[in-house]
């Protein structure tokens, strides 16, 4: 596999790549190798962007159709720059370069169906004149763009959930200043590109790269931003939800997903299901499979079939095409993750696969024997580490996956449907799976959750409902 070539990347304001004398270096995951470096945006550059964002909104509205040709424009770029934006997203985010070439995919998809709602974005007409005294009225609701809008993005999918927040916000014809990651800018840096290509003009899209305390703390400080769309930790959602007053927000945030797997079930497909969910992308996946619930009579089964699932992944290089597994974000993380795992190990738990670390790379490890106060059971682990608990029966199950901080998405393999719905009435999450991991997802979807898994909807259709008005108008004829 070819190296990623070495350069410096500036930030983006006002259609104009802008150097800066401080940079950020970006780092190859597994290799620790310098692959570029960012420019470390001021205070004056995040002020910079949102004035350009500003200006393009106010002076230069893009009519639906004209925001549908770039987006649609931008999906094929996208589409045809596959390799060379997956080995950067395997590099910086340390993913299996399959799972990368995914990415890639989803991220077409994502803003082929951004651009597609472009063209959807509508009111409806209000019957008002039924009310008494109306009956020479007619009413009718517009959705207009909210304006400028700050999209924060996070590390484990750099370019899809990019992808996310831009594609929807520039279909309902809103100007945006996006804050990647800063572990994993360089993927955002192509998706700014790809849509400049497309034609999209100046100001409608700017980047500023930098820490998150300083460069998103001056975004939240500014009051000309009308919304916030966000992704990553819960600390930081509360954070982004106390200082943003009255504006709009789009928070999705952390889970510790868990997945019912009932006697009945197909043990063979839960299991392999169960070991891809749990490891995908080294667990940094806010749907990882965090807890299996598994009913008493198959329990033994199904932990002898999930752990024959799990020694079948290959661990390594993220940039071989065979690897499965590759490292964490960093070598920091990776320690934190093997501390939770020691320290669960001290109150009681067993470690029956996996287990090891070297590096920032941590083997795939499966637990038995925990408790429901674990951190690794009841905070959001993040790393390749699942635990597996029995139970009696369903609603027993379903209690357990309720006593969570979190509810984004739950999964549940049955043979019966009325479990099945008994599951999707009562698991306290935005989204349940069927005979699926909680790791599904497709891009058109609304995905989002309950509790402190965030506030709002993704999926094109539903986030631009978050990032534009209703706005009624009413005629006296």
């Amino acid at each position: 596999m070819a190296a990623v070539a070495v350069r410096t990347h500036g930030l983006f304001i006002g259609g104009e790549w802008v150097v800066r004398p401080e940079t950020i270096a970006v780092y190859n995951k597994y290799t620790g190798e310098v692959i570029g470096h960012v420019a470390r945006a001021t205070r004056e550059d995040v002020d910079r962007a949102v004035t350009a964002a500003l200006r393009a909104y106010r002076e230069n509205p893009l009519p639906p159709y004209r925001r549908y040709e770039i987006l649609k424009r931008a999906s094929e770029l996208v589409r045809e720059r596959k390799p060379e934006l997956a080995r950067t997203i395997a590099a910086e985010a340390g993913k299996p370069l399959k799972e990368a070439l995914i990415e890639v995919d989803r991220c077409t998809q994502t803003l082929e169906i951004s651009a597609e709602e472009a063209k959807r974005i509508h009111g409806e007409q209000v019957p008002i004149e039924a009310a008494p005294g109306a009956e020479n009225r007619l009413a009718f609701t517009l959705r207009v763009p909210v304006g400028v809008v700050a999209a924060i993005s996070p590390f484990n999918f750099p370019l899809n959930l990019a992808a996310h927040k831009v594609g929807p916000a520039l279909a309902a014809g809103n100007a945006v200043v996006l804050k990647p990651a800063t572990a994993t800018p360089l993927s955002a840096v192509h998706l700014v590109q790809a849509l400049v290509d497309a034609g999209l003009p100046a100001g409608y899209l700017n980047l500023v790269t930098g820490a998150g305390g300083e460069v998103g703390e001056w975004l939240l400080a500014d009051p000309r931003i009308a919304a916030y769309t966000f992704t990553g930790s819960a600390a930081v959602g509360e954070r982004i939800k106390a200082a943003s007053g009255l504006r709009r927000v789009v928070l999705e945030l952390g889970n510790n997903s868990a997945t019912i797997v009932c006697a009945d079930a197909d043990l063979d497909l839960a299991a392999a299901r169960c070991a891809r969910g749990a490891f995908a992308n080294a667990g940094q996946i806010c749907l990882s499979v965090q807890r299996i619930y598994v009913q008493r009579p198959v329990y033994e089964a199904f932990l002898e079939k999930l752990v024959a699932e799990t020694r079948k992944l290959k661990v390594g290089d993220p940039l071989d095409p065979d690897t499965d597994v590759g490292p964490m974000i960093s070598e920091a993380e990776a320690q934190r993750a093997e501390a939770w795992i020691r320290e669960a190990v001290a109150q009681g738990a067993r470690i029956v696969c996996g287990g090891g670390r070297r590096g920032a790379v941590l083997e795939p490890t499966v637990l038995v024997d925990v408790r429901p106060d674990m951190k690794v059971v009841c905070q959001e682990v993040f790393a390749p580490v699942v635990s597996v608990v029995p139970f009696d029966d369903v609603d027993e199950a379903i209690a357990m996956v309720n006593d969570s901080f979190y509810g984004l998405q739950a999964g549940i393999y049955t043979r019966d449907i009325g479990v099945a719905m008994k599951a999707a009435r009562r698991i306290e999450v935005g989204g349940v799976m069927v005979n699926e991991i909680p790791n599904w997802r497709v891009d058109l979807m609304p995905y989002g959750g309950v509790k402190g898994s965030g506030i709002g909807r993704e999926g094109p259709r539903y986030a631009i409902e978050h990032l534009t008005d209703l706005r009624l108008v009413v005629f006296n004829l």
